[in-house]
Order: structure tokens, then sequence, then C-alpha cells
């Protein structure tokens, strides 16, 4: 019996997954297809994109559609939050360990059995606090 080609672990899919951790950041399906042609110079944009869609569906990984215009992949799969600089577009982690729960969670979520935070907050990044950039367009 042979397994279903999106649960194989292809070395296509292997390699993205390296870079996509590697990079340590929040990268765009095109960044990570930079980082994956150093090892795969043969793979096209189209492959990592579906491939990264592939391990998304397998939970190693997940899509961050939510966070601008932009769809940024993660390598970190447990409970975390994000901000995003409104200025620059930088994406930055925010661990749940540092929100006590349910006390800072706002009054609209009452009554709602609370399992997990995904989302993202807004922000303006140290970087572009010490600087005079003008917001994103």
């Amino acid at each position: 019996m042979s397994s279903h080609p999106a649960r194989r672990r292809t070395r296509q899919r292997q390699v993205i997954l390296e870079e996509l951790r590697s990079l340590g950041c929040h990268p765009t399906a095109l960044t990570i297809y930079n980082a994956v042609r150093d090892r795969l110079p043969r793979v096209s944009l189209g492959t990592v994109y579906r491939n990264l869609h592939v391990l998304a569906e397998q939970g190693e990984i997940r899509v961050l559609e939510s966070l601008g215009e932009r769809t940024l992949f993660d390598h970190r799969t447990d409970d975390h939050l994000h901000v995003v600089c409104e200025r620059c577009g930088k994406v930055a982690d925010v661990d749940s360990g540092t929100i006590s729960m349910p006390e800072a969670l706002p009054d609209f979520v009452s009554g709602y059995e609370i399992t997990g935070i995904r989302g993202g907050l807004v922000g303006i990044c140290p970087e572009c606090q010490n600087t005079s950039v003008s917001p994103r367009p």
C-alpha cells in the first residue's frame, strides 16, 4: 500500500522545512524559495508554494494570512501571537506565556472556553520608534 503523496516527506519538502526553520523569521514564499534554490537549483516557486501549503495541512508549519497583505509562513506551531509593525511590516513572535489568561482577555470573550492563542497584534517596532520612517502605504 503506497502512502498518499501529500503525506510523504519528499526531499524537496524536507529542504523547504529546513530552510524555513533556519530563516528564523516569518518569511514569504519568495524568501523561502530563494533560500531553497541554493540547495535545490531546479526547484520552482510553484513547487515551494505547494509544499509550504502541504506542510501547513500536515500541521508542521503555520500560514499567516491575516497579517497584512502578505502571506507569511511560520515554523512555530505552538500557540503564540504575532505583533506586526504598522510602519515597516516586520512580524515578531509574542509567546503566549507572557500573557496571563484569562485575566488579559477582554470581556467580549466571556462565556467562551479558550483553547489557544493565535492571531496578531499591531504596533510600532523598536527600530521604527527610533526613526522617522513613514507608515507603509
